[in-house]
């Protein structure tokens, strides 16, 4: 996620340290996993698996959006190991006759944020890039390139690293990595950040590293269920610790304005890997 902050000579506007020295801190991409094997693929190459998974990717969106789940993000920042400021919104994601998305929030105490402030480009992030979907309309704007093989947990995945071949004004892109099911050929986990990010005049901007899980619902679709931060922001001003918990639960199909279906390629009851503890 995006945390924004702005300076000005002499004073900070949204962000004022006055805590004591933050401990470091950093998502850990490798948890739960084995190390890297780095052999190529028996059976198929790499640009196949890059060309089957994002074909999956379009129909994994279009599957989502004939979902209703619920959304609940929390974000806090530290000092030390104590929490000194928070946000925490829960929301119910459903959509009109129309097909239109709808979001409801049920829960929203007031935010205790004082260190950093969120922006409507911080929401975005929630919704689109700690989600990130890689599908085939979107793979000629990034780099992709086989990293190897790693087992997770119950299953074995092809790793490839993820970066924009280019940054539009404007734009956010994911840069980082993502595990593919070497059996289904679909993305079971994501950990990177959002970009561009850095400073420019007096606005800094700076995006936390975050892991997403997903999980195989109604035994067909990969659909994220957590994703986790723990970050040291670096400010002009001093380090931010970030750390960010979404989780996505109560998919409930809700109708079928299409058909999508794998055509038995996903196994039933074919588990993904855990999340870590929450």
């Amino acid at each position: 996620m995006r945390i924004e902050k702005f300076t000005w000579p002499g004073m900070w506007l949204l962000l004022t340290l006055l805590s004591p020295p933050v401990l470091a801190a950093q998502t850990n991409c490798e948890d739960g996993a084995a190390p890297l094997n780095r052999a190529q693929p028996q059976g198929i190459t790499p640009q196949e698996i890059i060309q089957t998974f994002a074909a999956k990717e379009a129909i994994f969106k279009q599957a989502r959006d004939n979902y209703t789940y619920a959304r609940d993000v929390t974000v806090q920042t530290l000092s030390g190991s104590a929490v000194d400021g928070e946000f925490r919104e829960v929301a119910e994601i459903t959509y009109d006759n129309k097909g239109n998305r709808v979001e409801t929030v049920t829960f929203a105490p007031m935010s205790t944020l004082s260190r950093v402030t969120m922006t409507k480009q911080d929401f975005d992030d929630i919704r689109n890039r700690m989600i990130f979907v890689l599908n085939t309309e979107d793979l000629p704007q990034y780099n992709v390139l086989y990293a190897g093989i790693q087992h997770l947990d119950e299953i074995d995945a092809y790793i490839f690293d993820v970066a924009p071949k280019k940054m539009e004004n404007g734009r956010r892109y994911f840069q980082g990595r993502v595990w593919v099911d070497d059996h289904d050929l679909q993305i079971v986990k994501t950990c990177g950040k959002s970009v561009p990010e850095g400073r420019e005049n007096n606005h800094e901007s700076f995006s936390a590293t975050f892991v997403t899980y997903r999980e195989q619902i109604d035994g067909q679709y990969w659909f994220p269920t957590y994703a986790r931060a723990d970050d040291t922001l670096h400010f002009t001003s001093g380090d931010v610790h970030i750390r960010e918990i979404v989780k996505y639960t109560k998919y409930k199909r809700f109708g079928s304005r299409t058909k999508v279906i794998f055509q038995g390629e996903v196994p039933l009851g074919k588990k993904t890997d855990k999340a870590p503890p929450q």
